[in-house]
């Protein structure tokens, strides 16, 4: 998984927006051996793995300690859950060697995201972003007082800082490049956040009260993640500190977003008894209009009681992100060169997969060009590059087949096809009679199943559906 979806997953398993630094800070702790700090340290993870959406190591602490600080760095690299996004706060400046540390920190140590002093420009970062499935957070504004005269330089009203922005908003997507800044000042971090709507913002800085982090939520909205305070790791029972925190901070959380949010959030109504892996997303391709009854045409000729009409999920940010997540579920476990979206329906989701995965994307043209370059197949490739194709539903086969033989007939090998949803009657057999191979997030039986339990269709409505599988 990759660092952006790492950070997502555990936002909404463990529910929190707050990070934790394993840090053997001199400052915060009492001289000890490297085995009472390595205790410390293992006891701070086991206690708060279902409470945080990511660990920071500061690198410095560690250097500081020597030899044994390496060492105690690798144990606890090696201690964090592989499920959870972890952050080294290395403050990297030196574009001479930012390609060798890219490769140590991101392929030896395994670590998903650093922080990079990003003076150097986009040639000291590019070695990071090479890596797709990392991230970088570049150091933006700093809570010193006297680094003012250099970050509000020339003006307050044109600050070094907010160019710097400005600047790296080119250098990488929203899923790899994100920016650390102070929580110092509410007021900096909301311009920030208005110049960087989509960025993720590490808050860096101490906090002692919820109205601290209130403060900062009001300010950088979504996309926050937020220290807790080393204080709180003392407690004897720190995981019942953090926990509390949690709570609180996500109260919060919760009263800042609610003014400001332009999309309802869905949440489920109904209780069931036997687990469903995709049971959220399909209540919510029903809830937001995905799926009507009444007699509708199909592009076949074919006339069915009801229609699927997954055009809407691009309005839907939360749905959307679900069906995101299930489609990559299955892209992870295949092997190709680059996505390829049908025409014009999954062109939206295409695009998402190959911002989020960090694979390049074509499409084949409904329709060739009478003018210009009369392309058949927009975007770069290489004939031999083996293309997986995405579309949203499978009912007859003959467009998504259509758009495969566009892309072969250019010398490009396709093999698998994605759909959200397969309506069945036998389509998967005869996609793999024309030598494809088919995947599909989810079937209509699984559908009708969910939505009849859930209450949301009658034994009528259900019948309908069924009866077309």
């Amino acid at each position: 998984m990759s660092f952006f979806e790492k950070y997502s997953a555990a936002t909404e398993r463990n529910r929190t927006h707050l990070y934790i630094s394993l840090d053997p800070d001199p400052e915060l702790l009492e001289p000890s051996d490297n085995d009472s700090l390595w205790d410390w340290l293992h006891f701070l993870i086991a206690q708060t793995a279902d409470l945080v959406c990511a660990y920071k190591l500061t690198l410095d602490f560690y250097q500081s300690l020597g030899v044994v600080g390496f060492q105690l760095l690798q144990q606890t690299l090696k201690a964090i859950p592989r499920h959870l996004p972890i952050i080294l706060d290395a403050k990297h400046s030196d574009i001479n060697t930012s390609t060798v540390f890219a490769r140590t920190v991101f392929e030896d140590w395994r670590v998903d995201a650093c922080t990079i002093v990003p003076f150097g420009g986009l040639d000291h970062v590019a070695p990071f972003l090479v890596y797709p499935d990392k991230a970088v957070f570049v150091l933006s504004y700093t809570g010193n007082s006297s680094g003012d005269i250099l970050q509000e330089h020339p003006s307050p009203d044109n600050p070094f800082y907010l160019q710097l922005i400005q600047a790296s908003q080119s250098w990488g997507s929203p899923e790899q490049l994100g920016l650390e800044v102070s929580a110092a000042k509410p007021e900096v971090l909301a311009k920030i956040r208005s110049y960087a709507p989509e960025r993720l913002i590490l808050a860096v800085g101490e906090y002692s009260t919820p109205p601290d982090y209130a403060q900062s939520l009001i300010g950088g909205g979504e996309g926050l993640l937020l220290p807790v305070s080393p204080d709180l790791l003392l407690h004897k029972k720190p995981g019942e500190a953090v926990d509390r925190l949690r709570t609180l901070v996500e109260q919060e959380h919760q009263k800042a977003i609610a003014p400001n949010s332009s999309c309802q959030l869905w949440v489920p109504n109904v209780c069931f008894l036997r687990s469903q892996p995709h049971r959220d997303l399909i209540l919510q391709l029903y809830d937001i209009g995905c799926i009507t009854f009444g007699d509708h045409v199909q592009a076949s000729g074919e006339v069915f009681p009801y229609y699927i009409d997954l055009r809407k999920l691009i309005s839907q940010p939360q749905t959307f992100h679900l069906a995101l997540t299930a489609y990559a579920e299955i892209l992870e476990t295949l092997k190709f060169d680059r996505i390829a979206g049908i025409p014009y329906g999954s062109l939206p989701t295409a695009t998402g997969l190959a911002l989020r995965l960090g694979y390049p994307m074509i499409f084949p043209r409904k329709e060739v060009k009478a003018y210009g370059a009369k392309r058949l197949i927009e975007g770069h490739y290489e004939p031999g590059e083996r293309i997986v194709v995405v579309d949203d539903i499978l009912i007859s086969g003959k467009s998504v087949m259509e758009g495969a033989q566009k892309l072969q007939s250019v010398g490009l090998e396709v093999k698998d096809i994605i759909v959200l949803i397969d309506h069945g009657r036998g389509v998967k057999d005869r996609l793999k009679q024309n030598g494809y191979n088919g995947y599909s997030v989810l079937t209509l039986s699984e559908i009708a199943d969910t939505l009849l339990e859930s209450g949301r269709i009658t034994l009528t409505q259900f019948e309908l559906i069924v009866s077309q599988h």
